[in-house]
């Protein structure tokens, strides 16, 4: 059974830096691309970060490169974001997802398996 448990949400000054962690569980963590998406009250979930089954490649959406980064330890079966220079807009319910393949990519249909989320929430 397919189980992604994600932790490190919370409150945020603008500026300020969290890290969220996804933890996996039920499949072979090292076969398959992990994401995050996020979605805010009212809105479609949308993506935020993408990275290969090894780790090898990732890819960011255009409002959070060079302010989050992801990285997994496939030792541990764990995928984090970093999220740096928190902005109000980046206040959001985020999730981490289980690609369907070994490669990146940016739609919630390539997609099989979502957690249950973590709040984010950034305050000016």
């Amino acid at each position: 059974q397919v189980r992604l448990v994600e932790s490190g949400g919370g409150l945020a000054q603008s500026g300020g830096s969290l890290t969220l962690s996804c933890v996996a569980s039920g499949f072979t963590f090292t076969t398959y691309a992990m994401g995050w998406f996020r979605q805010a009250p009212g809105k479609e979930r949308e993506f935020v970060a993408t990275i290969y089954s090894d780790g090898s490649s990732v890819y960011y959406a255009a409002s959070v490169k060079g302010r989050f980064v992801i990285s997994r330890d496939n030792s541990k079966n764990i995928v984090y974001l970093q999220m740096n220079n928190l902005q109000p807009e980046d206040t959001a319910l985020y999730f981490c997802g289980k690609g369907l393949f070994r490669s990146t990519n940016t739609l919630p249909e390539a997609y099989g398996a979502w957690g249950q989320g973590a709040q984010v929430t950034v305050r000016t």
